[in-house]
């Protein structure tokens, strides 16, 4: 046998050279054309996931003997009354206590700041010291910089109240001629992937964002009685924090639990031990009970794969990547095995 190998090998192999390059050439140029066109594409991207969301409802109902016109009529009243609720009830909550923690972030912070330090006088009695001082005046520092951008957050907020009502006016459209958009796009692809592609797409999609919607939730109105129980200063606040942590996958948990112990151990410590303990156990009944359920192998990909993902979908798009990693990774997958399923047959 000859060292080098077959000539076919070294065809595949050259083409492997080949690729990597052309692969990250081609994630350049879309991550430029992505920062050029940010806010249509954010817009029109959330517009389509929220209208095909709502869409399944509609053909749930169309199946009940519903006319469409009909169905997206009351799936559109619903939304708009749950949309209304957010925007009216829970939205001016959230933000008067978010308000309310970044101007008493200072004094949190000074609070922690004591308690490090009589945590570091007491690990120092056994010859381990941490030396907190300097951190914790930087940490201080932050705050207060932190604080000093209130007077922005209503501006911001007007925006964003603008943007989302931008959303739900597209997402309307969408819902009625979305479809033949949809069709449009996928008759791009070369003929052997369209199908493949709009079934795996789809279903990814539905999969992952109501999972993740429905995950979130449960984690937000799950925490809220706890919060109450044990008088937790900004309880709505971090339960909302956590809850919308869920729609990062693999470590929206870990990070929205780890802010929220954090802020609350300024306050009290055994209070943020509680908070953590019950957290995580909601995090675990999530995790191995509902999360299973709702997801299965759908999704099929690793989980080292889908935090390989994460990080590219956030180098390219930021945290629109982040969301639509995932699906897209696995969109990606189930279309080279079907391709590949599709040559060994030929062969």
């Amino acid at each position: 046998m000859r060292w080098y190998g077959t000539p076919g090998s070294w065809q595949r192999y050259l083409s492997y050279f080949f690729v990597g390059p052309l692969l990250v050439l081609n994630l350049w140029v879309v991550e430029q054309f992505y920062l050029y066109f940010e806010y249509l594409i954010n817009i029109l991207v959330i517009a389509a996931i929220l209208a095909f969301l709502l869409n399944q409802v509609v053909k749930r109902l169309c199946q009940r003997g519903l006319s469409r016109p009909n169905a997206i009529a009351i799936v559109l009243a619903i939304t708009l009354l749950v949309v209304s609720i957010l925007l009216l009830l829970l939205l001016p909550l959230a933000l008067q206590q978010a308000e309310e923690l970044l101007t008493q972030l200072p004094e949190l912070a000074n609070t922690g700041n004591q308690n490090l330090r009589h945590l570091d006088n007491v690990l120092q009695r056994y010859n381990f010291p941490v030396g907190v001082d300097d951190l914790t005046a930087e940490f201080v520092e932050q705050m207060k910089g932190l604080a000093a951008i209130l007077p922005g957050v209503a501006i911001t907020t007007l925006g964003k109240f603008v943007d989302t009502l931008l959303v739900l006016i597209l997402a309307v459209y969408m819902l009625f001629y979305g479809g033949q958009i949809w069709r449009g796009l996928i008759t791009l692809l070369p003929q052997e992937w369209r199908t493949v592609v709009d079934r795996s797409l789809q279903v990814n999609i539905r999969v992952f964002f109501s999972a993740q919607l429905f995950l979130g939730l449960f984690m937000f109105l799950a925490l809220i009685p706890f919060m109450i129980v044990l008088q937790v200063n900004f309880g709505f606040l971090f339960a909302l924090i956590i809850g919308v942590a869920q729609l990062i996958p693999v470590v929206g948990a870990t990070l929205g639990i780890g802010l929220v112990v954090l802020l609350i151990l300024f306050q009290d410590a055994w209070l943020a031990l509680n908070i953590l303990v019950i957290a995580v156990v909601l995090q675990q009944v999530k995790d191995n009970l509902l999360s299973p359920k709702l997801v299965g192998n759908l999704i099929g990909l690793n989980p080292l794969w889908q935090f390989i993902a994460l990080l590219i979908g956030a180098r390219v798009a930021g945290f629109l990547g982040i969301l639509l990693a995932i699906p897209l990774a696995a969109t990606v997958k189930t279309t080279v095995l079907h391709l590949r399923a599709g040559e060994q047959a030929a062969s």
